[in-house]
């Protein structure tokens, strides 16, 4: 179904630190993830992951659709902006977790769009 939360994603400087940190506190384990600078998440909930090199950031929630060039047009349209992808952005990583995109709202919210492999 479009629009439900389909992705979180964490953003750390360190994610060997956000490894040891989400891991412990809420028992999740992690595997490489697709980039080779952070981890897929495996939670018993909707999946997610953790990236490097973002001090600060706040998790982000993707929200899943059908068509990601559809609906990042549409975003544009609405007065909204896209970010630069995300990722490793390559054939064998959409194939395996789907595409992916940074968006701001139209009043600089951060959120995210994912169109999950074979849709």
């Amino acid at each position: 179904m479009t629009g439900e939360p389909s992705f979180f994603e964490i953003g750390v400087e360190d994610p060997e630190r956000g490894r040891a940190f989400y891991g412990e506190l809420l028992g999740w384990s992690f595997v490489p993830g697709p980039s080779g600078h952070g981890y897929v998440i495996d939670t018993p909930g909707f999946p997610g992951g953790i990236h490097g090199g973002d001090p600060g950031a706040s998790p982000y929630l993707f929200f899943k659709v059908d068509d990601l060039d559809t609906a990042l047009a549409r975003v544009i349209e609405l007065g909204g902006t896209v970010e630069a992808p995300i990722g490793a952005d390559s054939e064998e990583s959409d194939a395996a977790f789907g595409r992916f995109r940074l968006c701001r709202d139209d009043q600089g919210s951060v959120f995210g769009l994912h169109q999950p492999p074979g849709e």
